[in-house]
């Protein structure tokens, strides 16, 4: 008998078994599904597909904020960050002028403050550690990758724990919130915003220099598809993408049964709309479904594909775990990830997203540096 060769069609085809796996998977996500419009309703049905697109798009496209910023810092690479940029481009354009015609949606707005300005530093810094922000910690604990895994419960649990702590770190300063499309209106705050992004890849050009390939097919389609996932996700939720609060709540539900924390007493889970999803299912909570779904999404991906996670030493664990941890705490301090202040913030207007932006890049460059030297690259 003659061999295939590596590579050949017979290599690129999936296991039978991993195929039955595949198919056992979308029942079990079908009938999720079905259990959704029974029991807690259609729009939450309709957010559960929402995040399994996203999840899908983020997997299947490796589509990883992350990782586009380490290629550029450390590569001169452009290719990922330009996906990053046409995303932010086209979630603006179809957010912006929703938000300008339908007043009961809402933009991710954040008060520019002490809070925002650390949190931000500090969850740039630790994502490069952790390989993975909110979103790529979520879709890459859905594929299955070891230290994302690990990763996923300390991020929640440092998000909980930020949020007992965000008032005291508000009252250190800052402003209410500023929301372009409000200020300045729809089609104003959509040119300044993407005047912005232009002036980005301006600036991007300058660093990487001449002769570089800036186009890449899988972010480019990436980038269109969740740019439009989260346009749908804005209009069934009446409010933008986001990942880190679903994980925070996810820690409180687990805190209320302990004797150590009562979430309710805390300034941040007693305001009203906190403490009716701490008293509720996760499962009415908007943005803990598409989290859910992202992780049905990557997984259903992942039945597909091998991924393969170099071995990490003992320390090298209990830096990720400690960067996952510290990660979680910040994006509470900085109201939001990657997708919930930058992608959203940025795509709905608010001024908040673009300092976000700034201060988290400045930390990926410390960050990237870090990792480096704590041998995750090799």
């Amino acid at each position: 008998m003659s061999q295939v060769p590596a590579g050949g069609a017979a290599a690129s085809s999936p296991a039978p078994s991993r195929l039955a796996g595949r198919g056992l998977l979308s029942l079990v996500i079908g009938g999720f599904f079905v259990l959704l419009v029974m029991a807690v309703s259609i729009r939450q049905a309709a957010l559960f597909l929402v995040g399994i697109g996203l999840g899908a798009a983020l997997a299947g496209c490796r589509f990883g904020f992350t990782t586009g910023w380490r290629q550029l810092v450390a590569d001169r690479d452009p290719r990922g960050v330009t996906g990053q940029l046409l995303l932010l481009a086209l979630a603006a354009a179809l957010a912006m002028p929703l938000l300008g015609r339908f007043g009961e949606l809402q933009a991710a707005l954040g008060p520019p403050s002490i809070s925002l300005l650390v949190g931000a530093f500090v969850f740039g810094l630790t994502m490069q550690i952790a390989d993975g922000c909110g979103s790529g910690t979520l879709y890459k604990a859905g594929m299955g990758v070891p230290l994302n895994l690990g990763i996923l419960p300390v991020f929640a649990f440092g998000s909980f724990l930020g949020s007992l702590h965000l008032s005291s770190w508000l009252s250190l300063g800052g402003t209410e919130p500023v929301g372009l499309v409000g200020q300045l209106g729809s089609g104003a705050a959509l040119a300044l915003t993407l005047v912005g992004l232009a002036l980005l890849a301006v600036l991007i050009r300058l660093w990487v220099g001449p002769g570089r390939s800036w186009i890449e097919r899988r972010w480019m389609i990436g980038a269109v598809a969740l740019a439009l996932l989260a346009t749908l996700n804005l209009l069934f939720a009446g409010q933008p993408w986001g990942v880190v609060y679903g994980f925070g709540l996810w820690a409180a539900k687990v805190a209320q049964v302990t004797p150590w924390w009562d979430p309710a007493a805390s300034p941040f889970w007693s305001q009203t709309s906190h403490a009716a999803l701490l008293s509720q299912s996760v499962l009415m909570d908007v943005t803990s479904i598409t989290n859910i779904g992202i992780l049905a999404g990557a997984l259903w991906i992942s039945a597909r594909t091998d991924e393969a996670s170099r071995p990490l030493t003992a320390a090298q664990w209990a830096i990720g775990l400690a960067a996952g941890l510290l990660m979680g705490y910040s994006s509470r301090l900085a109201f939001g990830c990657n997708v919930g202040a930058m992608l959203s913030g940025i795509s709905t207007g608010s001024v908040h997203g673009w300092i976000w932006f700034g201060l988290a890049f400045v930390g990926s460059l410390a960050g990237i540096r870090l990792r480096k030297r704590f041998g995750f690259d090799r």
